[in-house]
C-alpha cells in the first residue's frame, strides 16, 4: 500500500518536471516554423520576380522573331507575286500570238475558197457556153435526122413496092416469112442454150443425186425373196399325213372350212403344202397345223387369236427398228398385217420397212425433216392391209385410217403424194416417192408378169413411133431405157433436143412406171459413095 503511494507521488513529481518542459519546447518549435515561413515565402517572392523578368526577356525576343519572319513573308508575297505577274503576261502572249496565227490561216483558207468559187464560176459560164452550143447542134442533128427519117421511110416504102413487085409476094407474107425464119433461129439457139445447161447440170447435179442415192441403197442392204402363193410345212415323219388327213378326209376338210386354205398332200417327203392367195390364211393354217402336230389339240378361235398377237409384234418390231416410237396400237396391227401381204411377189412390210430407210437417209443427207419422211415412207401402203376388206384404193382407205388415228399433215400429204396422184406439197414427199420407186425398182424385188410387161413396152416404142420424123424406136433394159432413131432428112440436131423433151413428157402423162426411164434420140447422117 505504502509502495503504491510512493510510486504515484514519484509519478506526480516526475509529470511536473515534464509539462513544463514540453511547453517550452512546443514554443521554440512554432516560433521556428514562423521563421521558416517568412523565408520561403521571401524565396517565392524572389522567384516569382525572377520568372516575370525572364517571362519579359522571353516576349521581346518573340516579338523581334515575329517581325523578322513577317518581313521575310512579305518579301516571299511580292516576289511571288512578281513570278505569276510574269507568267500571266506571258501567256496572254502566247494566245495572242496563236489568236495572230489562226486569223493569218483563216484569211488564207478564206483567200483560197474566194479563188476556187472564182474559178468554178468561170468553169460553169464556159460549160453553159458549151451546153448552149451543143443545144444549137442537137437541134441542127434533129433537123438533119428528120429529114433522114422522112427519106428512109420512102426509101423503104419504095424497096418494099419493089420487092413486092419482084418477090410476088405481099407485106403480110413477107413479114410472115421473116417470122418463121426467125423463131427457127430461136428455137435452135434454144436447143443450144438447153443442151448446155442440161449438160452442166448433169455434171453437177446427176453425180450429187447419184452419190446420195447410192449411199442410201447401200446402206439399205434389204434381202429380197418374192413370196408365193403356197406355204409348205414340213412334218417329222410321213406318218403324220394319215393323221392329217383323217378318216375318210375329215381332219383336213375341217381345216380347210376353218382356215379357207387348200391342203395338198401329196407325195412329198416330210412336208403338205398350204394354197391360197391370202398370205393371213395360209399363216392361219400353218401355225394351226405346227401346233396340231405338236400336240395334237387345236381350237381355230385360239390360232387366229395367236396369229393376230403375232401380227401386231409384227408391226411393232419393224417400227422400232426405224425408230417410231410414237404409233398408234391400230397402225402398228395393220401395218403387221403387211408381213402377209404381198405386191408383185414383193413383201409389203418388208418394202415399206425398206422405203422408210431409204426415205430417211436421204432426207439427212439433204437436210430435211427425216423424222417426217421415215413415218410417211413407212406408212405409204397401210391402205394394202384392209383393201381387200373395204372398198376403195389401198391409197384412199391408207388415208382415212391414217388421218382418223391421229397422223400429222406433212405424213398425210407425203403419203397421199407418193404415187404421184397429187403435186408434191413438199420435198420430204419427192423423196418417200423416189425412195419407193428405188425399191420397186431393185433387182429381183418385184415379178410381172410377162403379158403387162411385153405390153408396156409395146406401148412406150409406140408413143416413140407416133411422132414425125421417127424411123426405129427401142425399148431397152426392162423398159428403163428406150432408144429412138430419127430420119436426119427430116430432124435437126437442134430438133432432137425438143423432141427428146416431147417423148419424156408424154411418155409421162401416159404411163405408169417405177423409177425413170431413159429416153435417147439418136440422129445420125451418112455419106455414101462407091469407088469404082
Amino acid at each position: 500500500m505504502g509502495s503504491a503511494a510512493s510510486i504515484l507521488s514519484a509519478v506526480i513529481a516526475a509529470g511536473l518536471v515534464v509539462i513544463p518542459a514540453a511547453l517550452y519546447l512546443a514554443s521554440r518549435a512554432n516560433s521556428a516554423r514562423d521563421r521558416a515561413d517568412e523565408r520561403a515565402t521571401d524565396e517565392a517572392r524572389q522567384g516569382i520576380k525572377q520568372l516575370l523578368a525572364q517571362a519579359e526577356l522571353n516576349t521581346q525576343a518573340l516579338l523581334k522573331q515575329a517581325e523578322r519572319d513577317a518581313d521575310a513573308l512579305r518579301k516571299e508575297a511580292a516576289i511571288e507575286a512578281r513570278e505569276k505577274a510574269h507568267t500571266i503576261a506571258a501567256e496572254a502572249d502566247q494566245r495572242m500570238r496563236e489568236r495572230r496565227e489562226e486569223m493569218l490561216a483563216l484569211e488564207q483558207q478564206l483567200a483560197d475558197k474566194t479563188r476556187a468559187l472564182a474559178d468554178r464560176l468561170t468553169a460553169t459560164d464556159r460549160l453553159e457556153q458549151d451546153l448552149r452550143g451543143r443545144e444549137r447542134a442537137l437541134a441542127a442533128r434533129e433537123e438533119a435526122v428528120t429529114a433522114s427519117a422522112a427519106r428512109s421511110e420512102e426509101l423503104i416504102a419504095e424497096r418494099q413496092r419493089e420487092l413486092q413487085r419482084v418477090a410476088g409476094l405481099s407485106a403480110d407474107e413477107a413479114r410472115e416469112l421473116l417470122l418463121r425464119q426467125l423463131e427457127g433461129e430461136a428455137r435452135r439457139d434454144a436447143a443450144n442454150m438447153v443442151k448446155r445447161l442440161e449438160t452442166e447440170a448433169r455434171e453437177t447435179a446427176a453425180v450429187r443425186a447419184q452419190e446420195i442415192v447410192a449411199d442410201a441403197i447401200q446402206r439399205s442392204a434389204a434381202e429380197h425373196a418374192i413370196e408365193t402363193t403356197v406355204s409348205v410345212v414340213d412334218l417329222p415323219s410321213d406318218d403324220l399325213k394319215g393323221r392329217i388327213i383323217g378318216r375318210e378326209g375329215r381332219n383336213i376338210r375341217a381345216l380347210e372350212t376353218a382356215t379357207g386354205v387348200e391342203l395338198i398332200v401329196d407325195d412329198t417327203p416330210g412336208a403338205i403344202i398350204l394354197s391360197s392367195f391370202d398370205p393371213l390364211r395360209r399363216e392361219i393354217a400353218r401355225q394351226a397345223i405346227e401346233r396340231l402336230i405338236g400336240d395334237g389339240r387345236i381350237h381355230p378361235a385360239r390360232i387366229e387369236e395367236v396369229v393376230e398377237e403375232t401380227v401386231r409384234r409384227e408391226g411393232e418390231a419393224a417400227a422400232f427398228e426405224l425408230g417410231l416410237y410414237d404409233l398408234h396400237p391400230e397402225v402398228l396391227r395393220l401395218m403387221g398385217r403387211l408381213k402377209f401381204r404381198t405386191s408383185y411377189g414383193q413383201n409389203v412390210l418388208n418394202h415399206s420397212k425398206e422405203v422408210a430407210f431409204l426415205a430417211g437417209i436421204m432426207a439427212k443427207e439433204l437436210g430435211l425433216n427425216a423424222h417426217v419422211s421415215t413415218r410417211a415412207a413407212f406408212l405409204h401402203d397401210i391402205g394394202k392391209a384392209i383393201d381387200r376388206d373395204l372398198q376403195g384404193t389401198h391409197l384412199e382407205l391408207g388415208l382415212d385410217f391414217l388421218r382418223k388415228h391421229g397422223e400429222s399433215e406433212p405424213v398425210l400429204q407425203a403419203v397421199a403424194a407418193h404415187h404421184m396422184d397429187i403435186d408434191w406439197p413438199s420435198v420430204e414427199a419427192m423423196i418417200v416417192q423416189a425412195a419407193d420407186a428405188i425399191s420397186a425398182a431393185r433387182p429381183g424385188a418385184r415379178r410381172d408378169i410377162l403379158e403387162s410387161y411385153v405390153k408396156r413396152l409395146e406401148k412406150l416404142e409406140g408413143i416413140a413411133d407416133s411422132f414425125k420424123g421417127v424411123s426405129k424406136a427401142f425399148a431397152l433394159q426392162a423398159g428403163r431405157e428406150i432408144r429412138i432413131l430419127v430420119e436426119s432428112d427430116h430432124i435437126s440436131d437442134e430438133e432432137t433436143v425438143w423432141l427428146s423433151k416431147d417423148i419424156a413428157r408424154r411418155i409421162e402423162n401416159e404411163l405408169e412406171y417405177p423409177g425413170q426411164i431413159k429416153v435417147t434420140v439418136i440422129r445420125e447422117t451418112r455419106a455414101i459413095d462407091y469407088a469404082r
